[in-house]
């Protein structure tokens, strides 16, 4: 039986963007492993994992705050995005990309958010 999570919409599109940051980050120095490869990950992989947490709570309100924290860690990791482009880690059309899915996921997460 599939959770229902998993037929979010807005779950995929989280999950597909920790997926593309997990895959760019690959090519990030090593000795930034521990240093932003490190927080970026966590910061994208929280969006859906909140998500997924929120749903196996009991009650809309609690939902909501999972969504509420989702959305912070998106904003953390376009902090980061915009930092590892800075320092050279990420081509301009490798940010571009990413910048675009995160935006795609921040406008449905924000959507979800407000239905609640």
């Amino acid at each position: 039986m599939e959770k229902a999570y998993k037929k979010l919409l807005v779950w995929k599109k989280a999950d597909e963007f920790a997926y593309q940051i997990y895959l760019k980050t690959k090519s990030f120095p090593k000795e930034e492993i521990y240093g932003i490869t490190s927080q970026l990950r966590r910061a994208s992989l929280s969006v859906p994992a909140n998500i997924v947490e929120g749903c196996g709570r009991q009650g809309q309100k609690e939902l909501k705050n999972f969504i509420n924290i989702a959305l912070g860690s998106l904003m953390e990791a376009e902090y980061y995005l915009e930092f590892c482009r800075k320092l050279g880690y990420l081509k301009e059309d490798e940010f571009k990309d990413l910048e675009k899915c995160r935006e795609g996921v921040g406008g449905l997460l924000w959507r979800f958010y407000k239905s609640l």
